[in-house]
């Protein structure tokens, strides 16, 4: 099919992506007058209710209006099944459909990714740039910014059964902690979430909705990406798809993909740069031979375990009775409280699988209510959910293209539970899920094992097998063009986030995450923009 060509004109910075990273940078990015920047987004505009109404999540994941709806290849695993791999399609990227939890994981993911040779991403070399952009209803610290764009709540709205979890946590060895995010997460504590006054506040409404009338910055949605316009080994512009008709910016500035772990590794081989024998099965031009690109892909497994219970309120009985909708829907339009404004998770846990551990391997989020899948109704009977995951796996997997096509769905293959201790780990997590349950501070709920089921035994190939049953994606891929000394065969940017071998593209998303961080990976996505953003503008000046 021939398309039209367009010419859109020069800017200094081209984003592609407005996601996470994305808004962010386009923020920092145009805040100098003097620079042109343009903001390609795939998806739409975030016009729809559930975007903004913290309960939504349930509505959106699974929904192609505002998920692309990704599957991963049959994982071995997991017993041959594939997985519903979501991911945003709107601006504010996944931070519009995702759980809503300021997460940053621990002071030692960053400190490893300095020991890799990566200057500047240690610890105490990132914390500025997670202060830099936050609002914390705890004020201004040592660990928290105040008055930035970005608002982080408690939750508002509590669930007798989760105050008997943690209770039960405690009993069973887990202390509780006021906050995850001082460089030590483990322990038991609420989760702080990504809303202000009872709204989910993605990334574009935080750094993007605030400064659309800023005249230098221009965004577009409905952008199909098809490649980085190359000049001898140098960025010098983009093209993409919309409305039918093919268009090409120039950039003589920088062109940065913030795509995620899944598009920017597309972009990456669609424009030729990428591993040289997959490039040439498809058809495509190879510019740079980089194996690296769309390799690494590493991801959490939650292992949903689900508890039906009596003699306590659900989120399951309370959404099926009309009465109980009409209170939640009162609750939330008069006062902006109540289960309408909860995250999936209120509630979370960090400790470590086996006593042996240097520290917290295992991260619970635990739910007032169950389902078979996110995008399926409730359950009919009252129950939890307790998912618990590994995250600091070392199972890797990758993402590669399908095609030569940019609207074709990639091969998506993570290779979920593929190293023994993966499979050690996650048999380990069963078991101190049932640690915590069996505590006496749940026991009036008479809490009875849906899944994996009590005929499950505590062998350690039943646990494996269960694990490959009902484990599933927690939606934090990272990894896949990862940060590296130039000495890495299989790094794709450097320490300061540029393609190494193409001059003035740069990556930054969460695919640069040399290793995942311990939690939910929203917020350390954000720090890396910030990042990033800093380091534009430092080079620039140069």
């Amino acid at each position: 099919m021939a398309f039209a060509t367009r010419e859109q004109g020069e800017y200094d910075y081209v984003i592609v992506g407005a996601g996470s990273a994305g808004c962010l940078l386009a923020n920092r990015l145009s805040s100098d007058p003097a620079m042109r920047v343009l903001l390609l987004e795939a998806g739409g505009k975030d016009n729809w209710i559930w975007f903004h109404i913290p309960v939504g999540y349930l509505f959106a994941i699974g929904n192609p209006r505002a998920d692309w709806m990704l599957r991963t290849e049959p994982e071995e695993g997991l017993n041959g099944r594939s997985l519903n791999y979501p991911r945003g399609k709107v601006i504010g990227g996944s931070s519009a459909i995702n759980a809503m939890i300021y997460m940053r994981g621990q002071a030692a993911d960053y400190d490893h990714w300095r020991q890799l040779g990566l200057t500047g991403w240690s610890w105490d070399d990132v914390l500025p740039y997670f202060k830099r952009h936050q609002d914390h209803f705890l004020g201004e610290s040592e660990v928290h910014g105040a008055g930035g764009e970005l608002r982080i709540e408690a939750p508002r709205v509590r669930w007798d059964i989760l105050d008997a979890f943690c209770a039960a946590a405690n009993q069973a060895g887990i202390k509780s902690i006021p906050d995850f995010n001082t460089g030590d997460n483990e322990g038991a504590c609420a989760f702080h979430v990504n809303q202000k006054r009872g709204r989910r506040w993605s990334a574009a409404r935080a750094f993007l909705k605030p400064v659309l009338g800023r005249k230098n910055l221009r965004v577009e949605t409905g952008c199909l990406v098809e490649s980085v316009v190359l000049e001898d080994r140098r960025a010098a512009g983009v093209r993409w798809r919309q409305d039918g008709t093919e268009h090409v910016a120039r950039c003589r500035g920088e062109v940065i993909l913030a795509a995620g772990s899944i598009g920017s590794v597309q972009i990456l081989k669609l424009s030729g740069i990428g591993p040289a024998a997959e490039l040439h099965a498809l058809g495509i031009r190879v510019v740079l031979d980089k194996p690296g690109v769309g390799e690494n892909l590493q991801d959490h497994l939650q292992l949903r375990l689900i508890y039906k219970i009596s003699n306590v309120m659900t989120l399951n009985e309370m959404y099926r009775s009309w009465r109980g909708r009409a209170r939640m829907g009162f609750d939330y339009a008069v006062f902006r409280r109540g289960p309408l404004t909860m995250a999936p998770s209120q509630l979370g846990l960090f400790t470590r699988s086996d006593p042996s551990r240097e520290r917290a391997n295992i991260q619970f989020h635990v739910q007032p209510l169950s389902l078979d899948k996110f995008g399926d109704p409730l359950h009919e009977f009252p129950a939890f959910t307790t998912s618990v995951c590994n995250v600091q796996p070392t199972s890797r997997g990758f993402v590669r293209l399908r095609s030569p096509e940019p609207g074709e769905k990639p091969i998506i293959k993570p290779n979920y539970l593929s190293t023994d201790e993966d499979r050690r780990v996650a048999a380990d997590s069963i078991r101190v899920t049932r640690k915590i349950v069996s505590q006496p501070a749940l026991a009036p709920y008479k809490p009875l094992e849906y899944l994996p089921g009590a005929s499950v035994g505590n062998d350690n190939a039943a646990l494996v097998k269960a694990a490959g049953d009902i484990g599933t994606t927690i939606f934090h891929p990272v990894g896949t063009a990862k940060m590296g000394r130039d000495t890495d065969p299989f790094a794709v940017v450097d320490e300061r986030l540029r393609v190494i071998g193409i001059e003035r593209l740069r990556v930054i998303d969460a695919s640069v995450m040399p290793t995942i961080s311990s939690g939910n990976t929203n917020a350390p996505t954000m720090m890396i923009a910030e990042k990033g953003a800093a380091m534009i503008r430092e080079d620039a000046r140069r």
